[in-house]
């Protein structure tokens, strides 16, 4: 008798063969398990859970609260959601209509991107940003057009460069900022002038505004619909993982107009229904009670920035001075290797672990991210090393061809 064996990778859907490997997470798997290295890879705040936070997650636990809650989210959560936009940002928004609760912000961008997206929709990303935001794309059936930002503007893309991009079939254009992976925020003209933009040629804006909280040397965050004429064509996204240390908790949220959160919810409620209610929980006592516990992190992550600049001011790496999230984004191009050469190279030779800038789009080519959210001695001591894993490369290249901006760094 003979025995046939089913071919199960001719199942495999062609939007997941279609979606690149994530040079982020190569690196992570590495630095996983191996205590030598000392890793400025993870986006992940070093700090505690602040304890009323966990007071209210284990409290709800203890009173039996386990059950789903409104699909749009607990009531509750979204007022302390909406006061909190209000008060930071100056922007109302409707608790009850225009603001959902989901698990995690990589839901959110999710859920919003497939309520949007029509057959070759395309969606225009300026690079480098965060890894998944051209793989949602691609998984939604759409496709992602990459826009490069340069070390020069800030790594903020010009209106000049998305015209270039932007056609008939443009959805929307995706944001992030402040930035991962460079740390660039952007001003209020900057958003004028892309939003208008946006008006211009009738698409949406998604805006990623989950490091809102973390901004540094006296720069305030500014919402993409502090603009009331981008409000009714703007989601933004945000959520509690980075300002709050509640990674784990998975809790993000969107706002947005009335029926474009009707619309998104009919796919939220059959996919995931509700996010975690002991992790609502958690998030309201954030809101209400914890801002101290927020400013303390940020005022923490001051200082580390502060030695991350002086540091690589010292070994002689150019970079632009971050004003947000808790990312440095140096290039190394002189030294004449990816770099994904130069990562791998750091690893092995000095045990320290830093992400490829090339995974996060084509134009991060020739930067490494670095993550700042560690100790002050960890960070000293991946300095150290770096820079005599720097000492001994030929010096071959210089900065000649590097046209720097006014708050660079060499």
């Amino acid at each position: 008798m003979t025995s046939m064996s089913f071919n199960i990778d001719k199942m495999i859907s062609p939007f997941i063969k279609a979606l690149p490997p994530s040079g982020l997470a190569k690196f992570l798997e590495i630095t996983a398990n191996n205590p030598n290295i000392v890793p400025l890879s993870v986006g992940e705040p070093d700090f505690d859970i602040p304890a009323k936070v966990r007071a209210a997650c284990i409290d709800s636990l203890n009173a039996g609260k386990s059950n789903y809650t409104s699909t749009l989210g607990m009531l509750e959560l979204r007022e302390a959601i909406a006061t909190d936009t209000y008060k930071n940002y100056g922007v109302q928004y409707d608790p009850k209509t225009e603001i959902m609760v989901t698990v995690g912000v990589s839901e959110a961008l999710n859920v919003v991107i497939r309520t949007i997206m029509v057959p070759d929709g395309e969606i225009i990303i300026p690079e480098p940003c965060y890894v998944a935001n051209k793989a949602c794309i691609i998984l939604a059936g759409g496709k992602p057009v990459p826009v490069e930002t340069k070390l020069e503007n800030g790594f903020i893309p010009t209106v000049t460069d998305l015209e270039k991009a932007v056609t008939d079939k443009t959805r929307a254009i995706l944001l992030g900022y402040p930035n991962n992976p460079t740390g660039a925020i952007m001003s209020k003209e900057q958003i004028k002038a892309i939003g208008d933009w946006a008006v211009k040629h009738d698409i949406m804006i998604i805006s990623d505004e989950l490091y809102a909280h973390l901004t540094y040397g006296g720069k305030k965050h500014t919402m993409f619909t502090a603009f009331p004429e981008f409000k009714d064509r703007t989601v933004v996204l945000n959520g509690f993982s980075k300002a709050y240390a509640m990674t784990g908790l998975r809790l993000g949220y969107f706002t947005a107009p009335a029926a474009f959160v009707q619309a998104a919810n009919l796919l939220h409620q059959n996919v995931v229904l509700c996010a975690n209610i002991t992790a609502q929980y958690g998030a309201i006592a954030a809101l209400k009670y914890c801002e101290n516990d927020m400013l303390a992190m940020v005022a923490e992550y001051e200082k580390r920035r502060q030695i991350m600049i002086d540091g690589f001011k010292k070994i002689g790496l150019p970079l632009y001075e971050p004003e947000g999230a808790f990312y440095i984004f140096p290039s190394i191009k002189k030294f004449g290797m990816t770099s994904e050469e130069f990562a791998t190279k750091l690893l092995n030779e000095e045990k320290v672990a830093i992400v490829p800038g090339s995974a996060f789009g084509a134009c991060g080519e020739g930067y490494l991210r670095v993550s700042y959210a560690y100790s002050i001695e960890e960070l000293k001591e991946a300095l150290g090393r770096l820079e005599r894993f720097i000492n001994h490369l030929p010096k071959t290249v210089s900065y000649t061809h590097l046209t720097l901006p006014t708050n660079s760094l060499v």
